[in-house]
């Protein structure tokens, strides 16, 4: 079947197991395992349930019979794959690896290909859907105390019309996702701010949103962003894996409705979070200065940071001002040097606010920072292929 770049269809899968046990029709587990057993890939990166529902562990897999092993959502899953993906994984320069990506990991995939971290040739991006992410340990202290119910009990979360849904066995209990935030539950900080829902600049971008009529709960809404995607989409519904059909014309417009609900609830969380920042990038600095104050120095957001990359990091190199077993970096330095480093590429991943002892919020400082790099240079990070990286082409 010929496909095209910016098609779009309703889709599952035509296997009635992975039909059953995967979610929406099983269509992105049909697509991994296919790339594996035609040999298009040598790997598949993904997040599969560790201990529990709320325990997300990066995967690779590489018997086509496993991927069944990484199907449906853990919406707990904080992790960003890019960093396990440029870590771990691009030494192998040959190595061909399927990804699952949430759209802010497919933003930091992207952004580590264009700084050469990444081989773009060798990595295949299948994006998904997300309305955001949620703490574990917060999460179940919420289904615990709010929710009413055993967090072991919950067997999917879900958001629906404005609401965060529990379901377990004996039904369904939603709460307005709003008033969970307004109180400090719910999503992650970084995640309510995110300006990118449906993952379109991955090869094909799939979730459920738009599926209505006969299908709806049983299919897959699947957009083809780029030529990659579409050769992989053809092969699969030739080979008769998955079955297709038109997206009914109401439910396209559900699904465009839904992501900009979602976009403006986002605009006016950064409208928040950036309020009191109308200077110059060194006055998010100055506002956070007490909160960077109790910077103790444990470089958990360098580690945990998927786009800090430098093999020879200066902040421990020897210098005038420190030396190993000496003086460490005072905090306005650290974190001056951290964002000359981050301040174009920042894609609100979360990663460091996940990660900081002393509750610094990180992710939001870098947010706002890379925010006015975004309104000087017009480049946002992950999405602006044609667009020169800032700090090259441009002058301030």
């Amino acid at each position: 079947m010929s496909v095209k770049v910016n098609e779009q269809f309703y889709a599952y899968s035509s296997d009635e197991a992975i039909k059953e046990q995967g979610e929406y029709g099983g269509v992105v587990t049909t697509i991994m395992k296919s790339l594996l057993e035609t040999g298009a890939v040598d790997a598949i990166l993904a997040v599969e349930e560790g201990f529990d529902l709320y325990d997300a562990v990066p995967t690779l897999i590489t018997d086509p019979e496993d991927v069944i092993k990484s199907a449906g959502s853990i919406h707990c899953g904080t992790l960003n794959l890019a960093k396990p993906l440029s870590k771990y994984l691009n030494g192998a320069k040959d190595l061909k690896i399927a990804v699952t990506c949430k759209p802010c990991d497919a933003m930091t995939i992207r952004e580590l290909i264009k700084k050469g971290k990444i081989n773009g040739d060798n990595v295949l991006l299948i994006g998904v859907n997300c309305g955001g992410t949620m703490p574990p340990v917060a999460t179940m202290d919420m289904i615990r105390d709010v929710y009413e119910l055993d967090p072991k009990d919950v067997i999917k979360e879900e958001i629906s019309k404005g609401k965060l849904i529990m379901e377990t066995a004996d039904g369904e209990k939603g709460i307005k996702i709003d008033e969970l935030e307004a109180q400090g539950m719910g999503r992650r900080e970084n995640c309510q701010r995110c300006d990118l829902k449906i993952p379109n600049n991955a090869d094909l971008a799939l979730g459920n949103w738009g599926v209505i009529g006969p299908l709806a709960g049983k299919a897959t809404f699947v957009e083809v962003c780029t030529e990659k995607g579409a050769e992989i989409l053809g092969k699969v519904i030739d080979e008769g894996l998955i079955v297709t059909e038109e997206p009914i014309e109401k439910g396209v417009k559900i699904r465009e409705n839904v992501n900009n609900f979602m976009l403006k609830e986002s605009l006016h969380k950064k409208e928040e979070d950036y309020a009191g920042t109308t200077g110059d990038i060194l006055d998010v600095l100055n506002k956070y200065k007490e909160d960077l104050s109790k910077c103790i120095k444990c470089y958990g957001c360098r580690e945990a940071c998927p786009l800090c990359y430098c093999e020879d990091c200066c902040l421990e190199a020897e210098g005038p001002e420190w030396v190993p077993g000496g003086q460490i970096p005072t905090a306005p330095f650290f974190h001056l040097t951290r964002m000359v480093h981050m301040a174009d590429a920042c894609t609100n991943c979360g990663q460091c606010s996940e990660v900081c002892p002393s509750e610094i919020p990180v992710a939001k400082i870098w947010s706002t920072v890379n925010n006015k790099v975004r309104d000087i240079y017009g480049y946002v990070p992950g999405r602006s292929d044609d667009v020169p990286l800032p700090f090259t082409e441009h002058p301030l």
